[in-house]
């Protein structure tokens, strides 16, 4: 398996995806990066299954990196010139502890094969199995964060455009302000100043995760960046033009006095947000084989195919009020309810509810079609997910498992046609 490097050896974007290659870019560019390893997407994909041998490795590669952590996605075909998964793939910060690393690899993992994602690869057409690495680098306690456009990304006129804020960035990437705003020629002059409307900040909790936090009032209004920050922030959009070519979307920080470069991308329109999901602990490899047998689109197989089927399985949390699967959205993953309570949705009408034993979502399986229903997780919901991209091929390979399949559609479809009556 091709694990973990350091991220000035992150070369190869097939391998460890886009972010974590520009970064690697940046390392060896001599640009001001918090301290960080890049993950594969075969150690990521293995960490998601719950392999040990993968979560130990993880644990030595993360292990010299000083805590507390951001954990970033970095897809392969993430943030390039045509397209850009910015706000749908997850990021997830003041990851405290080496244990917890773990369990946010596999949210990061699922965030690629989330709804919202799966209908946006299908809006740019790329609709295929997501190849997810990953980011871990140290937390910066920034004082202000936010993003840079080396062009103006509403003109295109050859000035830097910069946005604001105190705090983690988070804030502005998520729209959460009115950042301040700057413009910066190319020469380096401040061209505009504008304050925003900064009501909150984001910041680190001490026992890990964040909290939204409001602003002090004389500091609402107040522009959180000076002229040297703003030089500095100049020097790096040119740095950055340097190393990656014209045109880039830059997230930075500023903490203990230093300008960080955190990412670095092509200047794309960004669609589309994804809400968080909360970091859970680390499980078992696969679902238990009674559970899976209890559904009845695998009730007809034989034991050692049923096994197979359950081996594939992940498990995805979701917080109270969060949303599974969105009516009309495309989907990819059907899910087995370990524990909790969901409620179910169709055109705004309620339906009947969901507990532990339910499953829903198996038509994705064989489709990747639209989401039927809305699914809301009334509690804190615990399941077990199956994707489309690790079901097909093992139908694909083993026919005596397409055979139990088609005969338990023709009994559902059975069951169906007689309800009818």
């Amino acid at each position: 398996m091709t694990g973990a490097v350091s991220l000035v050896e992150a070369r190869d974007d097939s391998v460890y995806g886009s972010k974590a290659v520009g970064l690697g870019e940046a390392a060896r560019g001599g640009l001001p990066l918090p301290p960080g390893v890049a993950l594969s997407a075969a150690i990521v994909d293995a960490v998601a299954s719950g392999d040990e041998d993968a979560i130990a490795e993880l644990a030595l590669a993360v292990g010299a990196v000083r805590g507390p952590f951001a954990v970033r996605s970095s897809a392969v075909d993430e943030d390039g010139a045509n397209a850009s998964f910015a706000g749908q793939h997850l990021t997830l910060l003041n990851v405290s502890s080496l244990e917890q690393v773990g369990s946010a690899v596999r949210e990061v993992w699922w965030s690629a094969n989330s709804d919202s994602a799966i209908t946006y690869r299908q809006r740019v057409g790329l609709f295929h199995r997501p190849s997810v690495g990953v980011v871990v680098q140290s937390l910066l306690d920034p004082i202000a964060a936010g993003v840079m456009f080396t062009r103006n990304p509403m003109t295109g006129a050859d000035e830097r455009v910069v946005e604001a804020s105190w705090g983690l960035g988070e804030v502005v990437v998520a729209g959460r302000v009115i950042p301040d705003m700057f413009r910066i020629s190319e020469s380096g002059e401040v061209l505009q100043r504008t304050p925003g409307m900064k009501k909150v900040a984001i910041r680190s909790l001490p026992d890990g995760g964040t909290v939204e936090e409001h602003v002090a009032s004389k500091l609402v209004e107040r522009l959180c960046l000076d002229d040297e920050d703003l030089a500095k922030l100049s020097r790096l959009a040119s740095q950055c033009e340097e190393v990656y070519g014209p045109a880039r979307d830059i997230e930075w920080a500023i903490a203990d006095g230093e300008l960080y470069l955190l990412q670095c991308r092509a200047v794309t329109r960004a669609l589309g947000t994804a809400p968080p999901s909360p970091v859970a602990p680390a499980s078992e490899q696969g679902a238990p084989v009674e559970a899976v047998n209890e559904v009845s689109l695998f009730a007809s197989l034989r034991p050692e195919d049923l096994a197979q089927v359950a081996s594939l399985f992940k498990e995805r949390r979701f917080a109270a009020g969060e949303t599974v699967t969105k009516e009309g959205s495309g989907g990819a993953a059907f899910f087995l309810i370990q524990s909790g309570e969901a409620t179910v949705s169709v055109h705004g009408q309620p339906r009947a509810g969901l507990k532990a034993g339910d499953h829903f979502g198996e038509i994705a399986l064989i489709d990747g079609g639209a989401r039927a229903a809305t699914v809301t997780a009334a509690t804190e919901l615990s399941c077990y997910g199956l994707t489309y991209w690790d079901f097909r091929p093992l139908v694909q390979q083993n026919p005596a498992i397409a055979w139990g399949l088609l005969q338990s559609l023709a009994k559902m479809l059975r069951a169906e046609l007689a309800s009818r009556d």
